[in-house]
């Protein structure tokens, strides 16, 4: 499905903006829209975690050869 594509994409941007966090204490998402308190940022950080959320149902979903057995 596309929305587990898009959700999948926006989980791995939130894991590599939390890697360079951890490593190198810069937030790409503040600095590219103005800061953690900017609105945009607060919505790409909703929409990032609404993602990740959605991407644990991919956990208990049967894989395609499970299907076809």
């Amino acid at each position: 499905m596309i929305i587990d594509r898009i959700a999948l994409i926006l989980t791995i941007i939130g894991a590599l903006n939390w890697g360079s966090i951890g490593l190198f204490r810069f937030d790409c998402v503040a600095w590219l829209c103005g800061g953690q308190a900017a609105i945009i940022s607060r919505i790409v950080y909703t929409v990032v975690a609404l993602a990740g959320i959605w991407c644990i149902s991919l956990l208990f979903r049967p894989r395609a050869e499970e299907i076809t057995e």
